[in-house]
């Protein structure tokens, strides 16, 4: 009898913050996106020079956990988070740490996107969910075989999740997602009237 078996997964971890570490109040957090993005007016200069939507602080701010206690408490909270992401990687780590590298924010206006992407010289990226106002994006990874497959024939619609070229994950607030940095993904459209708001990550290995 013919065996069919999987080989060779991507994994993509999803959780609600408060499985670990101190609880995150989202509004507490919501409002500190707000007053960083008010303030930092070289993030909105080059969100203008770059034609991004919305705002990002992510080529403006290194020091969020410095600048807000909130943001200290969410290093901590993600740290635990990818830990346990590692393990179900089954990461030689060889008695070193993964450390938090980057983090930032993004607020997301209606009509505004984030095209598809990875997160090079990082080992695991992820976003942690602050506002999703109905109908706000989901994230949407993408197989990364695709570039192999020049010839293969689509899926079709009712293909099993894991066989799919693309699957889109529906954060809630207050959800944490994590996968491998080489992962390809992207934010399609933002359909909601309310703004997307979200904070970002990497993690490198030292």
């Amino acid at each position: 009898m013919a065996q069919i078996s999987s080989l060779f997964v991507t994994r993509l971890y999803r959780a609600q913050l408060s499985e670990h570490g101190p609880d995150i109040d989202a509004r507490e957090l919501e409002a500190s996106c707000y007053t960083i993005a008010e303030d930092d007016e070289a993030g909105q200069a080059w969100c203008e020079e770059n034609g991004y939507p919305g705002y990002t602080s992510y080529a403006s701010l290194t020091d969020l956990s410095w600048r807000f206690p909130i943001f200290a408490d969410l290093t901590k909270v993600l740290d635990a988070h990818v830990a346990v992401f590692a393990r179900d990687l089954a990461f030689d780590l060889d008695g070193k740490d993964l450390t938090l590298e980057d983090l930032w924010i993004n607020i997301l206006p209606e009509g505004g996107m984030h095209t598809s992407h990875i997160h090079p010289h990082s080992v695991i990226s992820g976003t942690t969910y602050v506002a999703m106002p109905k109908g706000a994006s989901a994230i949407k990874f993408e197989d990364p075989r695709s570039a192999m497959m020049m010839a293969a024939p689509t899926r079709t619609k009712d293909a099993p999740r894991e066989m799919r070229s693309f699957i889109y994950e529906a954060p809630e607030v207050g959800d944490v997602l994590l996968w491998e940095s080489w992962l390809r993904h992207e934010v399609p459209m933002n359909m909601a009237e309310d703004e997307r708001i979200s904070v970002s990550f990497n993690y490198g290995w030292s």
